[in-house]
């Protein structure tokens, strides 16, 4: 009776030791932060990554994850400030700095930065007009993120890491007018392109023109280029080019018959010679008789 009375004892001693340890012992990840209440209070140290004894019964810890974490804001109706209506959803990265504000200060944390999140999503594109919001992301994200920030990490101790628009989604009518404005810009680029090809090509006949102009056999051997260009063709046209200098000449002369003066009034006009062995006259009379 006696040793079996010991082997009972012992054996409620182990149970009692295991149950002590297991309400004692508690193990601490090295992504969560450990906080102790004492009869409903704060214990002032954090409890790091490990294993940590608390008083049974008048202690109890809470584990808080550091880590960062990502939550999803749902699609919400905004209207922009030169009045279009706009869906837009975005997400959120945050994570805890302070794990004893974000059990204290606020209750379920995760749910009050996606209610933050909605409101200011909501006041930031009202602020912004549809051009912003769809050119300059980086900015929409900047101002969310410091608006979402403000009430959030020094209060709740929370930092908020990021906020990114994910999707900005247009009414029907409004993307077919983008299109067409799209299309019409991209029409104009194409005619100054076009225009700008057209003045540089203008420019470079000049240049090639004005040194054409400096070398007097330019614009024949140009002339012969040409046709051997429309031989190689094999048409039956045959072009014959004509010398560039006799219509140089001819136009010189025309131009130097118009610039000759006329005689003045008074002045002897001096005949013209005509050669040996011609007629004066116009070829139809005979020879002058001779008066005395």
């Amino acid at each position: 009776m006696g040793s079996a009375a010991a082997v009972i004892g012992l054996v409620v001693v182990v149970v009692l030791v295991v149950l002590l340890a297991s309400l004692s012992v508690r193990l601490v990840q090295q992504y969560q932060r450990g906080i102790v209440f004492r009869f409903g209070r704060v214990l002032e140290r954090i409890r790091q990554p490990g294993l940590h004894l608390i008083v049974p019964i008048a202690d109890r810890m809470v584990r808080v994850s550091m880590q960062t974490t990502v939550i999803g804001v749902p699609a919400q109706g905004a209207i922009t400030r030169d009045n279009v209506t706009l869906t837009v959803d975005a997400v959120v990265y945050y994570r805890v700095v302070d794990p004893v504000k974000a059990l204290v200060n606020v209750r379920d944390y995760p749910s009050a930065v996606l209610q933050v999140a909605q409101t200011a999503l909501r006041s930031v594109i009202g602020k912004a007009d549809l051009d912003t919001v769809l050119g300059d992301r980086e900015r929409i994200n900047a101002e969310l993120k410091s608006v979402i920030d403000a009430p959030t990490e020094k209060p709740w101790g929370l930092l908020i890491e990021r906020v990114e628009v994910k999707d900005v989604a247009l009414p029907e009518g409004m993307k077919r007018s983008m299109s067409r404005q799209a299309e019409a810009e991209r029409e104009r680029r194409a005619r100054v392109i076009a225009a700008d090809g057209e003045y540089q090509a203008s420019r470079r006949l000049a240049d090639a023109s004005r040194a054409m102009a400096d070398t007097p056999g330019a614009y024949q051997l140009r002339l012969l280029q040409t046709v051997v260009d429309v031989a190689a063709e094999k048409n039956s046209t045959l072009v014959m080019p004509f010398p560039v200098e006799l219509l140089r000449f001819f136009d010189e002369f025309a131009n130097g018959t118009r610039q000759q003066p006329a005689p003045a009034a008074g002045q002897p006009v001096t005949p013209v010679p005509t050669p040996q062995g011609v007629p004066a006259g116009d070829g139809h009379r005979g020879h002058p008789e001779t008066r005395h």
